[in-house]
């Protein structure tokens, strides 16, 4: 069974966006995590979790499949869940695999 590590943290002001247009500029507080193998500690490739808020009160985005532009320019594809603007993504890292 995979164990996650905090790696990152960021917080900014981005782009919330649905099917590629801008909804949204929102001040965000991202933390990334890495899967790791729990036997060894080794990372496991492509294994992430995505977790933080964005600053929005928004029901009808809830469950919406959205991307977070950063400050960085870097595209995080998230899910908005609940009303209070928590973000949430698991799966592959920041590159697009060719398995699924």
């Amino acid at each position: 069974m995979p164990v996650f590590k905090l790696v990152e943290q960021t917080a900014g002001v981005g782009d919330l966006m649905q099917e590629g247009l801008v909804i949204r500029r929102v001040t965000y507080c991202i933390d990334r995590y890495q899967g790791m193998m729990d036997d060894s500690g080794l990372p496991i490739p492509g294994l992430h979790r995505i977790e933080g808020l964005v600053e929005l009160d928004s029901a009808d985005l809830d469950g919406s499949p959205l991307t977070l532009r950063l400050e960085s320019g870097q595209m995080v594809k998230v899910t908005l869940v609940g009303r209070e603007g928590r973000i949430f993504s698991e799966g592959h890292g920041p590159g697009v695999c060719r398995c699924c």
